[in-house]
């Protein structure tokens, strides 16, 4: 009796530690535990503001194409963010919309390798719906009495407007000088400015709050955007996924619906 009642027990206790060691095979065989905070990893990317809606989308996408990795957006003027990344701030890859300010990145070190071109952008003149001003060209923007914003000249979109009146040879003079494209689109949308110089992507994107008006000399500044990992990521590998999502298929349509052209 007492040999049948150990034989009960002893077959019990072997039954109880085989079903818990296959559980923890089981469980180690997937996802890393959440509890334990395995496999869960964020890069932040800094790019610039002409990037923001269709980043933001990417970056989604990404999230939900490699489970257990956020991406995290810085978004500028693409001469603010170099400047940062040279003071150290710590960040993943960069994204400029110009090749000047990415070689402020590339040229003393600050990348992990080269950058790589994922698209191109063009200005457009962004004005009020409607067009109250009668704005047809760039010569336009220097009448008496039109209010005009455009970027600052150390920025990417400032930068292409210089080379854009240069080619027209017309002389403009802003009343205000902005950080970063969104911030010019803002003063057109709320009426402090009767135009404003921005990317072809700004306008579609402002979807109906302005109207844009292209001009010819804008081929004179086609902006080439390039993206890198940088130096002293923490996580090379997820961040070099990152880059190639946006420079692959998946990247350029998003990029190409917003308007981008190609590499």
């Amino acid at each position: 009796m007492r040999r049948s009642v150990w034989g009960v027990l002893l077959g019990t206790l072997l039954a109880v530690q085989l079903t818990s060691c296959g559980g923890t095979t089981t469980a180690g065989a997937g996802a890393p535990s959440s509890s334990s905070g395995g496999g869960q990893r964020t890069i932040t990317v800094f790019a610039a503001a002409s990037l923001k809606q269709t980043f933001t989308s990417l970056g989604q996408q990404f999230q939900a194409a490699h489970p257990g990795v956020t991406v995290a957006f810085s978004f500028a003027g693409s001469s603010d963010l170099a400047a940062q990344i040279a003071n150290g701030a710590p960040a993943d890859v960069f994204a400029s919309a110009d090749t000047k300010n990415m070689d402020k990145v590339t040229g003393p070190g600050l990348a992990d390798g080269a950058a790589k071109d994922f698209a191109t952008n063009v200005l457009t003149i962004a004005v009020r719906p409607g067009n109250p001003s009668g704005i047809t060209g760039l010569a336009d923007l220097a009448k008496p009495g039109v209010k005009l914003v455009d970027c600052a000249a150390q920025v990417p979109c400032g930068a292409a407007a210089q080379a854009a009146a240069k080619a027209a040879g017309v002389n403009l003079t802003p009343v205000s000088e902005e950080s970063n494209v969104t911030d010019v689109l803002g003063k057109v949308i709320s009426g402090e400015a009767d135009a404003g110089l921005v990317y072809v992507t700004d306008v579609k994107g402002a979807a109906g709050k302005v109207d844009g008006v292209a001009f010819p000399e804008s081929s004179a500044a086609v902006n080439h955007y390039p993206v890198a990992v940088l130096r002293d990521s923490k996580d090379k590998d997820t961040a070099r996924a990152f880059v190639e999502y946006v420079s692959g298929a998946e990247g350029r349509k998003v990029l190409g619906d917003a308007g981008f052209g190609a590499p």
